[in-house]
């Protein structure tokens, strides 16, 4: 039988060419190929089967090395392991635990015998299937509070770690006995030390390629990786066996924010990431890290903060730190009213002279559209525009400057920030760009910081006298000057509510900023949201969202490409095939769904979301909502334009968002 001919029809699925390759073993190039991530096959990727095995939420989801097999774990407190080729259950695993399963991690080199799990009973329990199906090789109740993630390193078969909600991110060798609350020294990190007694930590992940460092989250802002070479492991805190958790509490709190006590974490082994406005987040909402993963080359580290955006970072190049506030004098120095790193003054002559001035025919057209798209008010189609042009042609200050106007207009969550660094490169590449000056001042007082904003905005007024007697230059002054004269001004304020260690101070001041960002999903109601690479080079990013929906966004252009249905109230995980256009997702239905590419038949994806732009405005409107409001969003009503919106010297902007969908959120 010739299936050559068949496979590349563009009928067949992802799934059937996998099940082709693995029952005939032909044209394996050939059907490598197919089934790598291409656009084609992400405009067309939609809900391939429904897993159906488990009775509660299913809180995690992870691929076997070779992706023959997929496990998922859930509120049920089973691990179930899947031929996601043949929709069939392999095995049922009733693990045992007393709360909810957060995390399944197969642990590497083992066949895919060995399962490690963690849990909401604060227990961590390891399964070696070719020796029983019901008892645990290994069982660890150090923890005091929730598990709530595994991480493995692909090329250590020993060792794993753990994160839970005690502050205490654990690592475990599977070659040495383990005896709970022993002399044993597994304790990694204990964040209570350094972040104070409320610190929790939600999130870990190992870089495949550099196993040496650790990334882990917690319900800060700050996302910490650590070189594990250089930590001494350290004992649990000591604590009586018979003493409760909410004692043990007690008994470890008068240690919280004072360091720790045998410094097995020395200074220079920790790194701190954290986008730049939300180090002065004056704000009632929290923000957690729910999901960290490092990229495939181990240079990025994608990032899902729980009340906020996505955000990756690059974790070689410590120049995206501390460039766009607290511009200390001794570290900047101001050029024009931008605050320049010392090292940018020096190759200011290069960055002028890399300003593009005159755009390529094509990038011009993009920038046409884009301003089109502003003079419309539709902001979101603007900086979308204004993103695909600056990946053509990266150093035009003119692209740079217009997308800063529409961040302004949009002001959706970090949109503020965003344009202030929009500001900065400007300036970099022009230095007598007018706009660009003034809305660094503007966006220095947005973010609450009057007396930067007054020192650039008499900067500005002494390089460019003839806007002095402007109206919007006049009214930013008056506002910095009130805002001034009542103290409202974060950067000579401190918002610390709890004690911290030293060098948790010094590590705060180093963090390195964000180097992208995607916007468009919404993570305020649960604390397991993931954000994933999609694709063999990560050029895809994945999220769920509390809408129900899970987003894809182009890796390149930071855009929107694919909304997707994914669950009936929330999408929490999304873990993409290791080596197909295959992408499995779960949240609070206590189902599984794959999602492949579609046949080209014509027929229509009902799934498919296709107001990209209604769909990431509404949840917006949704992180910065109170329950009442979202209440009325899930009846149809219409709510009125973001309280943020910021309006600068081109006119006052309104705006009105209509809601067509939008469901009930609640947490797992």
């Amino acid at each position: 039988m010739d299936l050559l001919p068949n496979i590349q029809k563009k009928g067949y699925r992802v799934l059937d060419l996998v099940r082709q390759r693995e029952i005939h073993d032909i044209v394996p190039y050939t059907i490598q190929q197919k089934l790598q991530v291409t656009g084609n096959l992400i405009s067309r990727l939609g809900l391939e089967k429904e897993l159906n095995g488990h009775t509660g939420c299913v809180n995690c989801l992870e691929w076997n090395e070779s992706g023959q097999i997929l496990a998922s774990a859930s509120d049920d407190k089973d691990i179930i392991l899947w031929d996601p080729f043949r929709y069939e259950k392999k095995l049922v695993l009733h693990t045992g635990h007393h709360g909810n399963i957060f995390s399944v991690k197969f642990m590497p080199k083992s066949n895919d015998r060995v399962l490690v799990s963690g849990a909401g009973d604060c227990r961590i329990r390891v399964y070696d299937l070719a020796f029983s199906y019901t008892e645990p090789i290994f069982t660890c109740k150090c923890h005091r509070a929730r598990v709530k993630r595994i991480a493995t390193a692909p090329s250590i078969p020993f060792l794993f770690w753990s994160a839970g909600e005690d502050g205490l991110f654990l690592q475990y060798d599977m070659r040495t006995p383990h005896v709970c609350r022993s002399e044993d020294r597994n304790v990694l990190v204990n964040l209570i030390y350094h972040a104070g007694n409320n610190v929790e930590g939600k999130c870990i992940s190992v870089n495949s390629k550099k196993p040496e460092l650790i990334a882990v989250g917690a319900n800060d802002a700050y996302i910490r990786m650590y070189d594990r070479r250089m930590i001494k492991l350290s004992q649990i805190p000591p604590c009586p066996t018979h003493v409760l958790n909410t004692e043990w509490v007690n008994f470890t709190n008068y240690r919280a924010g004072k360091g720790d006590p045998d410094d097995n974490i020395p200074l220079g082994s920790v790194q701190y990431f954290i986008a730049g406005h939300l180090r002065s987040r004056d704000s009632n909402r929290s923000i957690t890290t729910t999901y960290l993963t490092f990229s495939d080359d181990g240079n990025e580290l994608l990032v899902n903060m729980g009340g906020e955006q996505i955000y990756l970072f690059d974790i070689n190049n410590p120049k995206h730190s501390k460039a766009y506030l607290n511009c200390s004098p001794k570290k900047y120095t101001e050029l024009g009213s931008s605050c320049v790193e010392q090292s940018d003054m020096e190759n200011m002559e290069d960055f002028t002279e890399k300003n593009v001035k005159v755009l390529p025919p094509h990038v011009e057209e993009l920038k046409r559209e884009a301003n089109e798209g502003f003079e419309q008010q539709k902001f979101s189609l603007a900086i979308n525009l204004y993103n695909k042009a600056i990946c053509r042609c990266p150093t035009a200050a003119v692209l740079f400057a217009n997308r800063a106007a529409a961040y302004m207009k949009r002001a959706w969550d970090g949109d503020i920030y965003a344009a202030l660094r929009d500001c900065k490169l400007t300036l970099l590449l022009d230095p007598e760009h007018i706009k660009a000056h003034f809305r660094l001042a503007r966006c220095l007082f947005d973010l609450n910081r009057a007396l930067e904003a007054d020192k650039i905005l008499k900067n500005f007024q002494q390089k460019f006298p003839e806007y002095v007697s402007n109206s919007s230059c006049k009214a930013l002054r008056m506002d910095i000057k009130e805002a001034i004269d009542n103290g409202r001004d974060y950067s000579q304020s401190n918002h610390l509510q709890f004690p911290i260690s030293e060098y948790e101070q010094e590590w705060r001041r180093n963090s390195i900023d964000y180097k992208m960002r995607f916007c468009g999903h919404c993570n305020t109601t649960t604390d397991i949201k993931e954000a994933n690479f999609f694709g063999n080079n990560g050029q895809y990013i994945v999220a769920g969202s509390d809408d129900g929906s899970f987003f894809i966004w182009d890796r390149s252009t930071t855009n929107i490409v694919r909304v997707l249905r994914g669950d009936d109230r929330i999408v929490n995980c999304l873990q993409p095939h290791p080596s197909t256009c295959l992408l499995a997702t779960s949240g609070i239905d206590p189902v599984i769904r794959l999602w492949s590419p579609l046949p080209e038949d014509g027929r229509i994806n009902e799934r498919e979301i296709r107001n990209l732009d209604d769909a990431a405005s509404a949840n917006q409107i949704r992180m910065n909502s109170d329950p009442f409001e979202i209440m009325l969003m899930n009846m149809g009503y219409r709510l009125p334009a973001h309280q943020g919106e910021f309006s600068d010297e081109d006119g006052e902007d309104q705006r009105d968002v209509s809601f067509t969908q939008a469901l009930n959120c609640r947490p797992s």
